[in-house]
């Protein structure tokens, strides 16, 4: 019997946009993984439609290297702390990580989160100081800046002799010296081997393997992927399904084994101790549920996972355009596709409402939840949601609510008006850095406080503000945060928007929707210029008689509309409003259409 390889696993880990996609696409170049005529996408890890759309990796996902006859797995994982459950389930599969730190920016929030995810495994971490060919690069003060991270976050002696390499992801080089520019990646592969601990199992012990991710393929049904921690995973071979929760287990039986090599699965046999493994042909199998030997029953530990901080509520749509634009609209449609989601994400909690029509979904941030909306509705589903809130619980007989660590890139000349719009918001702040035109300002604020942050930021700083945050504590409830201070315009009737109308409105306020749009009686069609609600008539057409010019019409000069994105929206809409969701078109509105019903519903609100 032929020795077994050796195997390494390794996790990249590091705040948005610091390059662990762009460095593992040079990392197959170095080691062969793509022919040298083979065209590859940039950022070939990030599959997903919405990854590439987006710039930031949303799933983790598996790779391996061959090395100088080393099999390195490597886990790309989310630098978005929204993301943050697919963080905590890959790192079970992982031995070290190595973490990127942009050679300018530092630390950040996310790097925070990642980092200290990664010592709660107990995980080894290399350094690597990316991005170092910037002109603005100040590699020494952000190597101190790591090394006082570490200590932060409580590392132990040995985390804190982490080795260091310097490079360039996308160049594709790195050195142990940061005067050592270009070359190539070797310096990093050495690190690699002589640094990551290798498991040290025996192929022949009594397996056991734990499902850390899942994903479904319609003709392999379920899959499961995750580490072989001990023994050998044969395909055909009957094991038994166990959880540390559960006392019963279930025989089961593994139709199909793969594993990763560069981008590919491919078919096995059989899979040793310290490979990741892809299971398939096990329905029952799920995220944190331990493959064993009949006769060994010993799950791992369950997967911890940190609890969802924001809620959103979806409905079956109900609007006059309900059934025109989507292929599912039901309540059974739209429950069995929340209950499969949260079945692969186990960071998303789903909990039914009073109302049949209407399911609960817990999330760790606003972009978690609205990358499942917008993955909903390229698949053809038609809801509205309701507005964001954060989750309250008691915390020693106290009503505790969720606070973020908030990082703000901006320039210096709009610090102070960042400054002042964030404390209104209840935020503290804890750090101020100016780097040349740039200050880096760090806040401790409410979720609450974050909520409709990101637009008002970008507009407060000319659109150059940079927002960045991470769960930081559960604490005391802050007070009243201001929210919206601006009252919505609304249709008082159905029909198509007319320029006409439009011309006669502007001075009312700032308009969301495009000349031609249909519209419905209760649409939120703009922003008033202040506060309160006004109904208008956005459909009224110029009476055509010969007692008016006739050129008028062509002559109205239109504001162009404000158009929303899915995220804007979520954070633009308020308790009575909804989020109408279709796969054609965003369209917020009110809860309840008709304007008496409002008025009588604000009565009663108020007389409470």
């Amino acid at each position: 019997m032929s020795a077994a390889p050796t195997i390494k696993n390794l996790a990249i880990v590091a705040h948005v946009d610091h390059g662990k996609t762009t460095l593992v696409d040079a990392m197959f170049r170095f080691a062969g993984t793509f022919r040298e005529n083979q065209h590859v996408a940039e950022r070939a890890m990030d599959s997903n439609p919405q990854e590439r759309e987006r710039g930031i990796t949303i799933l983790a996902k598996n790779t391996s290297i061959q090395y100088e006859g080393t099999r390195i797995n490597i886990v790309d994982t989310p630098g978005h702390a929204d993301f943050g459950g697919q963080v905590e389930r890959t790192l079970n599969m992982a031995d070290a990580v190595l973490l990127l730190v942009d050679a300018f920016e530092g630390p950040m929030p996310q790097t925070r989160f990642v980092l200290r995810k990664a010592f709660e495994h107990k995980l080894k971490a290399i350094v690597m100081v990316n991005k170092i060919d910037r002109p603005d690069e100040r590699h020494e003060e952000v190597l101190n800046e790591v090394f006082d991270l570490f200590v932060e976050l409580g590392a132990s002696d040995e985390q804190l002799e982490f080795p260091v390499v310097y490079g360039s992801g996308r160049d594709g080089w790195a050195s142990l010296d940061p005067k050592d520019t270009g070359g190539n990646l070797k310096p990093l592969f050495d690190l690699i081997l002589s640094e990551v601990p290798a498991l040290d199992t025996d192929p022949t012990a009594p397996v056991r393997f734990q499902a850390t991710t899942l994903d479904h393929d319609d003709f392999l049904g379920r899959i499961a992927v995750g580490r072989v921690e001990r023994g050998t995973l044969r395909v055909g071979k009957r094991y038994a399904l166990a959880h540390p929760d559960r006392q019963k287990t279930i025989a089961v039986t593994p139709k199909k084994l793969f594993r990763y090599e560069g981008l590919n699965r491919v078919a096995t046999e059989e899979v040793l101790c310290g490979d990741i493994a892809i299971v398939t042909g096990i329905e029952e199998l799920g995220i944190g549920d331990t493959l064993c030997h009949p006769d060994h029953v010993e799950p791992l530990p369950a997967i911890a996972m940190d609890e969802p901080t924001i809620s959103m509520v979806f409905y079956v749509n109900n609007s006059p355009f309900a059934g025109q634009e989507g292929d599912f609209v039901t309540s059974r449609q739209i429950l069995a596709r929340l209950e499969k989601e949260a079945t692969r994400d186990v960071a998303l909690q789903l909990a039914k409402t009073d109302s049949a029509d209407a399911f609960e979904v817990k999330g760790r941030g606003v972009m978690h939840l609205s990358v499942l909306i917008e993955n909903m509705r390229r698949e053809g589903f038609e809801f509205a949601v309701g507005k964001p809130h954060v989750i309250l619980k008691e915390v020693d007989g106290v009503r505790c609510e969720p606070y973020e660590r908030a990082s703000i890139e901006v320039p210096s000349e709009n610090a102070g008006r960042i400054i002042e719009y964030l404390g209104r918001r209840r935020g503290e702040m804890i750090h101020m850095d100016s780097s040349g035109a740039l200050a880096r300002l760090e806040f401790k604020i409410p979720a609450r406080g974050l909520i409709g942050a990101r637009t008002a930021l970008l507009t407060l700083s000319q659109g150059e503000a940079v927002l960045s945050h991470v769960f930081e504590s559960w604490e005391k409830d802050g007070g009243t945060i201001p929210r919206r201070t601006n009252g919505v315009l609304v249709s008082d009737r159905a029909g198509d928007v007319v320029a006409y109308a439009l011309d006669g409105l502007q001075d009312r306020g700032t308009f969301f929707t495009l000349v031609g749009t249909s519209v419905y009686g209760g649409m939120i069609v703009g922003e008033n210029n202040r506060d309160g609600d006004l109904e208008l008539n956005v459909c009224r057409a110029k009476k055509l008689t010969n007692m008016r010019a006739s050129g008028r019409d062509e002559n109205a000069k239109i504001t162009p509309a404000k158009i929303m994105s899915l995220e804007e929206s979520l954070e633009y809409v308020e308790d009575d409003e909804l989020l109408e969701v279709t796969p054609k078109n965003l369209r917020l509105r009110k809860r309840l259409l008709d304007e008496n019903a409002r008025k009588r519903d604000k009565k009663k609100t108020a007389a409470v």
